[in-house]
């Protein structure tokens, strides 16, 4: 047993002090002192937070998903664990179907692997396809030549480890597609050209995600309210990439006022991140990475550097959100837009102790997966 002591603890629906944080590789609860047997850390006054769990991330430290490859997904768990990530996504890109397969394969051996007592890194609890089922209208980074018509055969041979998949509500079959998975898989509308009635439509079908709002998808007008209108008036999930350059801060406090507990943070990370300035590769397209800004030779943005810790602090600091709420964004919210909340994300009884030290700049000070002590 364990115990974490003289913390401001973030729950769910505020932070408490005074308080010690028990646990082994589950949560046990709170108590005023822990108990004689329990090796006990010492928070020294920083926050002590649930894991973030990222829903969707492409890359880290010069791995993607999608090249399909053990040593990259272990070297990406890895690395996003010390900006506070202990569990995610793999999310793949628009690329030949045979690749995606692949990369399928390679992800659902290391979620057994990642899952297995004492890994080192995050756990990867399952995948998400971003496409190949968009509309070549609004691929933005996505590959045009892979973008292929909706297929629930397709998705449904992937069901064990496939938790999310974008689909765009207005191609061809979409609709019955997604009627299809939706008791297999969440869907995720995005990469999308849809109207208003055709975003709810695929709503009603039984989507209840949208990938990165605002990005990829049409806007918000007062006769056309777009997918963005269907996003913001829906109780439907909402993905958002805090890094400031996707969306711009003010934006930030319109999401929180219409979303609450729906709005989750994202990164949509790259292969680039964690590594310095230059050019990269994305779904097989060279990306030129300048600051905080990826894009394809022709400006389209191209995903992101951004870390979830930087996400938390961003959407925080241009939001006035009070810590507490930041953190949910990045941990309960996204575990239960994919149905995960029974064991992730928030430091209540009986849920996986993924556990996170955080200064009050966001930064990861301490970590443990499933009650080990990573770093």
């Amino acid at each position: 047993m364990q115990a974490i002591i003289n913390g401001k603890i973030l729950l769910p629906d505020g932070e408490i002090a005074g308080k010690a944080l028990v646990f082994d590789h589950q949560i046990r609860g709170l108590c005023d002192a822990p108990p004689a047997d329990c090796q006990v850390f010492d928070a020294q006054g920083l926050y002590v937070s649930p894991g973030f769990v990222d829903v969707h991330i492409h890359g880290y430290l010069g791995a993607d998903v999608s090249d399909g490859d053990e040593n990259g997904l272990r070297a990406l768990a890895r690395g996003i664990l010390r900006n506070g990530v202990t569990s995610f996504l793999p999310t793949t890109m628009t690329v030949p179907w045979e690749e995606l397969e692949r990369a399928f394969d390679v992800i659902r051996a290391f979620m057994a692997e990642s899952a297995a007592p004492g890994f080192d890194g995050a756990q990867a609890l399952g995948c998400h396809a971003e496409g190949p089922f968009i509309n070549p209208n609004k691929k933005g980074a996505q590959a045009e030549s892979a973008i292929i018509a909706p297929d629930a055969d397709k998705l449904l041979a992937h069901a064990d480890i496939i938790r999310l998949v974008t689909i765009a509500p207005e191609m061809p079959g979409a609709i019955d597609c997604i009627r299809a998975v939706r008791g297999s898989m969440r869907v995720s509308i995005g990469h999308t050209d849809a109207s208003y009635d055709q975003a709810m439509a695929g709503l009603a079908a039984g989507a209840d995600h949208f990938t990165h709002t605002f990005n990829a998808m049409t806007g918000l007008s007062h006769r056309a309210p777009g997918v963005v209108g269907a996003a913001l008036s829906s109780d439907a999930y909402c993905e958002l990439i805090a890094d400031t350059f996707h969306v711009h801060p003010a934006v930030f406090r319109i999401l929180r006022r219409c979303k609450g507990d729906r709005l989750v943070l994202i990164t949509d990370c790259t292969r680039a991140g964690g590594l310095a300035d230059g050019e990269y590769t994305l779904g097989g397209q060279p990306i030129y990475v300048h600051g905080i800004e990826c894009r394809l030779a022709d400006g389209t943005i191209a995903g992101s550097v951004l870390r979830m810790n930087e996400a938390v602090r961003n959407y925080r600091d241009h939001t006035g959100a009070p810590m507490h709420e930041a953190v949910r964004c990045a941990s309960l919210n996204p575990a239960r837009s994919i149905g995960v909340d029974g064991r992730k994300g928030s430091l209540e009884p009986g849920k996986d102790a993924d556990i996170l030290l955080l200064d009050g700049d966001c930064q990861v000070r301490g970590a443990w997966g499933r009650g080990t002590l990573l770093f």
